[in-house]
């Protein structure tokens, strides 16, 4: 489908969009049957990325029988630290855009025909997750209440915090409730640019004092835009790596934080409670439907390889999904139990 004749196809129909075939770096450099490891064999897990909980193991995917979030959904943000009003305004709109007031006035491919992929996922009655994604209240944490450097622990006394606030705190909703903890640029969180970018879990009623279901992402930007904007950003340590060029909406950590924020919604809706769909044996460390498509955007994708990209004309933006108000995104696809692969509602066999 990277013919020639589809390519010119789509320009003619998006004149406001290119498609383009995106690679970091030379393909070579990852390709693990030309890489020999200490044993003298090839090195498997070349390019096999760890920015996810439970990105390295691929086994089939199975439901475990927990509950998937079927009824409306009410992501709360919580800012922690220091976030600026346009950095705001993205991640909003990245949001709304997953149920749109007016979804005809926003062109595919949509973040909204995105969701619809993570829809397909049902819970033991049949029922499926929710259509229905709402941006509930918000919560600043401008003062940094438990420090610039976080745990895992920590992050939940974070939300505890935000519900038994003395003004405004954020409304407990264990049913349809999801708590998205933000860090800025300048707060340090366990593991975060090593080993994660951003995870999901649910929260402990000794901690918090119910259970919730939660994620943390944080800015990227000063620390490994490298590890975790990409592909806006690659590794510096990477030879003839390039990035993919200028984010859709100008701010690379914050571009790169809504490809992650949409990986961790998307496994919270369908498995919140870390019982429900994923792949392996120990759900402390389950591969989930976002971690099956990690680093792919678009068709062919895979690898060093983003997949086919649309690029808008006027800005030379990247980017794959169309939002509200003339927003653009980059988000990762998401593994399709229908179809048994990764999808997307840019792939252009659709």
């Amino acid at each position: 489908m990277s013919s020639p004749a589809v390519l010119l196809l789509l320009l003619l129909l998006a004149p406001a969009a290119t498609v383009v075939a995106w690679r970091p770096w030379p393909h070579t450099v990852l390709n693990a049957t030309n890489i020999t490891g200490n044993g003298g064999g090839p090195i498997t897990d070349i390019g096999v990325s760890k920015k996810y909980e439970g990105s390295s193991e691929f086994v089939h995917l199975m439901y475990h029988m927990g509950p998937v979030l079927t009824t409306n959904i009410t992501i709360h943000p919580i800012w922690y630290g220091a976030w600026t009003p346009s950095q705001k305004r993205i991640l909003r709109a990245f949001l709304r855009s997953i149920s749109p007031p007016n979804p005809a006035a926003v062109p595919s491919p949509s973040v909204a025909g995105w969701w619809r992929t993570v829809q397909l996922y049902t819970d033991q009655t049949g029922a499926n997750v929710s259509h229905t994604v709402i941006l509930g209240a918000e919560k600043d944490d401008r003062r940094y209440s438990h420090g610039k450097s976080l745990t895992r622990l920590s992050i939940q006394s974070v939300i505890g915090a935000a519900i038994t606030a003395r003004t405004r705190p954020l409304p407990v909703n264990p049913r349809g409730g999801l708590y998205l903890v933000l860090t800025s640029t300048n707060v340090a969180v366990q593991d975060f640019c090593g080993q994660v970018c951003g995870f999901h879990y649910f929260t402990f009623p000794s901690i918090v004092g119910y259970t919730l279901p939660y994620a943390w992402i944080g800015n990227s930007a000063a620390k490994c835009p490298g590890v975790c904007a990409y592909p806006f950003a690659v590794p510096a340590y990477v030879p003839g790596a390039r990035s993919a060029g200028r984010p859709p909406n100008g701010d690379v950590g914050v571009d790169g934080m809504v490809s992650v924020v949409a990986h961790e919604l998307a496994e919270m809706a369908s498995n919140p409670l870390v019982n429900a769909w994923y792949a392996g044996t120990d759900p402390s460390f389950p591969t989930e439907i976002a971690d099956l498509c990690e680093g792919i955007y678009g068709t062919g994708g895979g690898g060093a390889y983003t997949g086919q990209l649309l690029v808008d004309n006027r800005s030379g933006a990247a980017y794959n999904v169309n939002g509200v108000g003339g927003t653009k995104f980059l988000v990762q696809w998401i593994w399709n139990p229908i179809l048994n692969y990764c999808s997307g509602p840019n792939a252009l066999d659709q």
